[in-house]
């Protein structure tokens, strides 16, 4: 009897551990350096939400051509950028102040950038204007085995899938780091991918970059699933290994 309960602890023990393999990222990384990076530029959808700032060397010149807002603003004050920023039609147009609709639809914020410069220029308004445009509502969602789940804003052009998690406090230890699942919307169809995080391999694809309303899963591994079915943490087991070894004590005494 006692041998048979410190057997099955045994099994419960090592069958609720993480393996080495199974916790490190980027496990080839040594024999994968030096890898040439391929960014990839976010392109305007419907429902984005543009900050565009028009400049000149005469600000007086430029100021029809800004939200009246604009410059009153404070950058640190997001929410109160997208109430005033341009927001992307579903038809992918967006009401400039004088020019009037534009499109911007599937064009990156450097080429909205260039088509502004063009019209300004070429329709006599602006004498060589410094344009810059940013969508400034992109968010992830990141669910799962991380250290703090949500959704998080950014308004950089390019962030990685490790920038990502690193928002959402790194995965726990918990976390199934061979198969972390992304879904996307690309052209009206949801795209599910599975990632490998200890394989370099997932750096050179389109699901290396973030693109916005994007939505990260992390899954918990075998060992915390298991874990969960037989007893729930290791407090418990602890307890439960205690409560057993005293009972074995007191039956062979």
């Amino acid at each position: 009897m006692k041998l048979k309960c410190l057997a099955l602890l045994l099994v419960l023990f090592v069958t609720s551990c993480a393996t080495k393999k199974q916790i490190l990222y980027l496990q080839d990384a040594n024999e994968n350096n030096q890898r040439e990076i391929n960014y990839q530029y976010t392109t305007i959808q419907p429902n984005d939400i543009l900050r565009i700032d028009v400049e000149t060397l005469v600000p007086e010149a430029a100021k029809p051509y800004n939200k009246s807002g604009a410059g009153q603003i404070q950058q640190n004050s997001l929410l109160l950028l997208q109430l005033d920023g341009y927001l992307v039609s579903n038809e992918g147009i967006i009401n400039f102040p004088i020019l009037g609709s534009i499109e911007v639809i599937n064009l990156t914020a450097n080429e909205v950038e260039e088509k502004l410069k063009e019209l300004l220029t070429s329709g006599g308004h602006l004498n060589n204007p410094n344009i810059s445009v940013r969508i400034i509502n992109s968010k992830v969602t990141i669910l799962g085995e991380v250290r703090s789940p949500g959704t998080y804003n950014f308004t950089e052009q390019n962030i990685t899938l490790l920038q990502a998690l690193g928002y959402a406090g790194d995965l726990t230890i918990n976390g199934k780091r061979e198969d972390v699942i992304l879904t996307r919307d690309v052209d009206g169809v949801k795209v599910i991918t599975h990632i490998d995080l200890t394989n370099t391999e997932f750096m050179n694809t389109e699901f290396f970059y973030i693109k916005p309303n994007d939505t990260i899963i992390v899954n918990p591994n075998d060992p915390k699933v298991k874990s969960a079915g037989y007893i729930g943490n290791i407090g418990t087991l602890l307890g439960v290994t205690s409560v057993l070894l005293s009972t074995i004590i007191l039956i062979t005494r």
